[in-house]
Parts: structure tokens; C-alpha cells; sequence
């Protein structure tokens, strides 16, 4: 339930103050959402599944971010960085459709 609370919080600061993201870290950000949305829908559905760890998730949150974000910026300096975000996008919309549709077989399943 904190992890919730802490979302929501971060959400409604995010909205009010506007944030400046750093010119460096721009081109990341968006993997960065990615790789975080997919472990938040990760701990939903182990939350569905009573499998749920908090520590699995701060784990599992942290790695996701630094290891998408890491691999896109060894395809930017290796000069294939589009080509590594788009496989990195795709493994992680991938893993994303999977836990909201097993997400939404829990919810639905009558």
C-alpha cells in the first residue's frame, strides 16, 4: 500500500511542479517509463497472484529502469541506439500486455 501511496504522491508532485529533466537524460526517459510501467504491472499482477514481495519490487523496479536505460545507451554509443530502444520497447510492451491481460483474466474470471 505505500508503494501506491508513494506513486500517487510522486504523480500529483509531478504534475504541480513541473520538474526540469536534465538535457542528458532526455533521450532516456521514456525508456525509463517504460521499464518502470512494466515493473508496476509486474507487482499488480503478483499482487492478483498472492505472490507479491516488496522486495522483489524495489529489486525488480530498480533493475528494469537501469538495465533498459543502460542498454540504450550502449546501442547510443555503439551508434544502433533506435535500434536497441525499439527492441528494448518491444521485449517490455510485450511483458506489459502479458501482466495486464493476466491481470485481467484475475478480475474477470466470473
Amino acid at each position: 500500500m505505500a508503494a501506491v501511496l508513494g506513486l500517487l504522491i510522486g504523480l500529483i508532485l509531478g504534475a504541480f511542479v513541473k520538474p526540469d529533466i536534465p538535457i542528458v537524460l532526455q533521450p532516456y526517459l521514456p525508456i525509463m517509463v517504460v521499464a518502470a510501467l512494466d515493473a508496476l504491472l509486474g507487482a499488480a499482477r503478483a499482487y492478483f497472484e498472492r505472490s507479491f514481495s516488496d522486495k522483489v519490487f524495489v529489486i525488480s523496479f530498480v533493475s528494469n529502469v537501469l538495465t533498459a536505460t543502460l542498454l540504450v545507451l550502449l546501442g547510443n554509443q555503439l551508434g544502433v541506439g533506435s535500434q536497441l530502444q525499439t527492441a528494448v520497447i518491444v521485449v517490455l510492451g510485450i511483458r506489459i500486455f502479458s501482466n495486464v491481460s493476466a491481470i485481467r483474466r484475475f478480475l474477470f474470471r466470473g
